[in-house]
């Protein structure tokens, strides 16, 4: 097994795991739209990971689920037993699938989906009550026989055909086929009476054969997941995140240290502060060296992800009918393991999207003046404490009026909404929206943009969207190079203390008293161009006060955020938010003097601090 499909099976195995649960809680909670969108995620990039293998009945099995879950969704189809019971059957045999793969299986070897279980989801996408799908639902046990047939295990005898069991036949059905030809045959028995023999001959005489030198007998492949250990990235965040709080509570020490030798000691307690300066050095420098070692264990090139797309664009143009070059730079650039991990099927959305949405046919550029070969940008660099990676087509680009009459069709903003073009090109990461009318294995259900947008915000990263009709389209994701300690500017508002990344922060400014305005909002300027002009505390909903410091915020629109003081730069070690959602805000941490710091969303800050606007006018 090649390194692609085997980190394929691993990763889908994960994903098919977690199915069965949602696909419950669904059963206990009907109107639960988190585990729908969950379900749909999932069976949505297995389908396009095995579409890239070239495996047909999973991408055959899976398509036709979130055709169901398409249903559900819209509410055409209730969540009923029946729907449950597709859902669990289809997610079984996926997981067969990927099963017989990590066991050494070849992919032309797996059998395709079963004639019962496509009947059992199409009755189940048609509404079906549970007593006319009722045979459907019966057929997990056949499509597992057929399966074992056709991957080249017999079928286990029929223990109610004969008096007796045929414990030959017994015994070939549970024992792998390598096995099997490498053992003797199994002594005779009287019908229906398991000789005594065979329980203590069996199993020794496989070995043996085995180590008698036959050539005819096939080795036995070992799992997929022997050769490798998995560590989940929970773990892992946890690992670094101890390293990280070493590394603050060292500071801490040293700040509170600073403030006692204001006082004057003598004698003894003079050299006991001395030793207590020297050893807090020594461990404020140990866990510095254990932060910067367990980094480092972490730091990956980005082109081990991007070597994995070549081959993706070249079979997906190919099936489109499009000339295609994908261009990759910047594959040195170094950035934490788990984002690269977790970067793996965001790209794989936005390169789907590009070579469906955005590159033209080749008569469609002959038309335009464009090259019959069209180009698509894979790009990383660092940028100060960040990392760009950007996705660029030469492709028609896309008209924001029609995203936004789309989206308002589609009811997903009111007539009020996006009215700026580069509000209007970030409605494609709403869940639910897309501009195709009719689904393919490619996209069109409005499911990829927002499995980018959610992966990305997860690592506390933002992206933005840039398109010229005719032109082309670039996507520009942001992401921390490390996820543990993230530099910070500490403010002050309203009497809170809050932080922002330091990666959006481009100086600091005195304000005013007044400010210019330009259409009732105040204006201020800066290096010669007029920039707004924010109160943290009014997007935030704080109460008023005297923000007399402001913040030039290195935003797509530039813009000035005004704050009452600034209290300085700290790396921060950031938890996010899990019991509540507070707009703007994703996460909190502790200043060197311990005091509680609420992070402000780097998400938030790029775009504008407008989410809390939009709610607000919503609301009105």
């Amino acid at each position: 097994m090649d390194d692609m499909l085997k980190e394929f099976v691993v990763e889908a195995l994960d994903l098919a795991t977690n199915v069965e649960e949602h696909l419950l809680s669904l059963e206990r909670r009907p109107d639960d739209t988190n585990a729908l969108n969950a379900l749909f995620r999932s069976f949505h990039t297995i389908k396009g990971g095995a579409g890239f293998m070239n495996l047909p009945a999973i991408v055959s099995a899976c398509h036709l689920t979130e055709n169901l879950f398409d249903g559900l969704r819209t509410g055409k189809v209730p969540v009923t037993p029946t729907a449950i019971e597709a859902g669990l059957q289809a997610s079984g045999f996926v997981a067969d699938q990927l099963g017989q793969l990590a066991n050494g299986a070849a992919p032309e070897s797996l059998p395709a989906m079963p004639a019962t279980l496509e009947e059992l989801l199409r009755q189940a996408i048609e509404g079906a009550p549970a007593a006319v799908a009722a045979a459907a639902v019966a057929a997990p046990a056949t499509a597992t026989a057929d399966a074992g047939t056709t991957a080249g295990v017999p079928p286990a005898p029929d223990m109610t055909s004969a008096p007796g069991l045929d414990w030959e036949a017994l015994y070939r059905a549970v024992v792998p086929a390598a096995l099997a030809e490498a053992a003797p045959a199994v002594p005779a028995a009287a019908p229906g009476v398991p000789p005594a023999a065979l329980s203590a001959a069996t199993p020794s005489a496989m070995p043996a054969a085995r180590n008698a030198g036959d050539d005819s007998a096939r080795p036995v492949v070992a799992p997929v997941k022997e050769d490798s250990i998995r560590i989940d990235a929970v773990k892992l965040d946890a690992l670094l995140e101890v390293a990280g709080e070493s590394v603050q509570a060292a500071n801490q020490a040293a700040v509170l240290l600073e403030k006692l030798t204001q006082f004057k000691f003598e004698g003894q307690a003079a050299a006991l502060m001395a030793t207590l300066q020297e050893t807090l050095a020594r461990a404020s420098r140990y866990s510095t060296e254990l932060q910067r070692a367990t980094l480092s264990t972490r730091m990956q090139p980005v082109g081990r992800l991007f070597q994995k797309f070549p081959r993706l664009v070249r079979e997906l143009a190919r099936d489109l009918g499009k000339d295609v070059d994908l261009v990759i730079e910047g594959a040195e650039t170094e950035v934490d393991r788990v984002v690269v991990d977790s970067l793996y099927d965001p790209l794989v959305h936005m390169l789907r999207n590009s070579l469906d949405h955005g590159i033209e046919t080749a008569d469609e550029r002959a038309s335009s003046d464009k090259p019959a070969k069209a180009t698509i940008l894979l790009k990383a660099w660092q940028e100060g404490s960040s990392v760009m990676i950007e996705v660029s087509d030469d492709g028609k680009g896309m008209d924001p009026a029609r995203l936004r009459n789309k989206a308002i069709a589609k009811g997903l903003i009111t007539d009020h909404m996006a009215q700026s073009p580069e509000e209007a090109l970030q409605l494609i990461f709403l869940p639910g929206f897309s501009t195709k009318e009719v689904a393919s294995s490619v996209s069109g259900r409005g499911v990829g943009m927002d499995v980018v947008k959610t992966a990305v915000e997860k690592h506390r990263g933002a992206i933005r969207t840039e398109s010229v009709l005719g032109k082309g389209t670039t996507f520009t994701i942001r992401l921390p190079i490390e996820l543990s300690i993230v530099p910070t500017m500490l403010v002050r508002t309203a009497g809170a203390a809050l932080a922002m990344p330091m990666a959006v922060v481009e100086r600091v400014v005195e304000l005013p008293e007044t400010f210019d305005a330009v259409g009732g909002a105040p204006v201020m300027r800066d290096q010669g161009r007029p920039l707004a002009v924010r109160s943290l505390a009014g997007v935030l909903g704080y109460e008023d006060c005297r923000e007399k410091v402001g913040i030039v915020v290195a935003a797509p629109q530039p813009y000035i955020l005004a704050v009452e003081a600034v209290d300085g730069t700290a790396d921060l070690v950031i938890k996010p938010l899990t019991a509540m959602a507070v707009p703007g805000i994703n996460g909190t941490a502790r200043s060197a003097e311990g005091e509680l710091v609420l992070v402000i969303s780097l998400a938030y800050l790029l775009d504008g601090c407008r989410s809390t606007e939009l709610a607000n006018r919503l609301a009105a």
